[in-house]
């Protein structure tokens, strides 16, 4: 029994190290959120519209009178202000931003996406937000996103 138990620790924990010590890919994570692309449907002005989805959520709004890069740049700072939260790609001045947040227990690393583009006076923010291991996350992306998105107003 005591060989089993060992066993199991040792299972657990490499499991923990593999979560904690995995690579994480800019090219397999810093993509474009689906639905910024130029022919997209301009978001409604200042709403917050959050969608959940299975594993992660999705955001998209309109922010008039504001340049692209200058929204990217104070989402970059509300991001990085953000506890166990760093840049893993792009820049405001590339117009696409991802950065990893990992749990404070495990460190699961859940990725989040944001691109900006003008679209007339306004500019467009789109965000995607979604985990790396398991299937639910429940609800943390769309609430990060929620809290990003309300400090970002004015």
């Amino acid at each position: 029994m005591k060989p089993a138990l060992v066993l199991l620790a040792l299972t657990l924990l490499g499991g923990v190290a593999y979560i904690r010590l995995a690579p994480s890919d800019p090219a397999r994570w810093h993509v474009a959120p689906a639905g910024g692309g130029a022919g997209a449907t301009l978001p409604p002005s200042r709403g917050t519209l959050v969608t959940a989805e299975d594993g992660g959520a999705r955001a998209a709004l309109a922010i008039p009178g504001q340049d692209p890069e200058d929204v990217l740049s104070r989402l970059d700072r509300i991001a990085l202000a953000t506890p166990r939260t760093t840049r893993l790609a792009g820049s405001p001045q590339e117009g696409m931003i991802t950065w990893i947040t990992r749990s404070a227990l495990f460190g699961f690393p859940d990725y989040t996406t944001a691109s900006a583009r003008a679209n007339g006076p306004a500019t467009v923010l789109t965000l995607h937000a979604r985990l790396r291991f398991g299937r639910s996350d429940f609800g943390a992306n769309a609430a990060r996103l929620r809290d990003w998105l309300s400090q970002l107003a004015p």
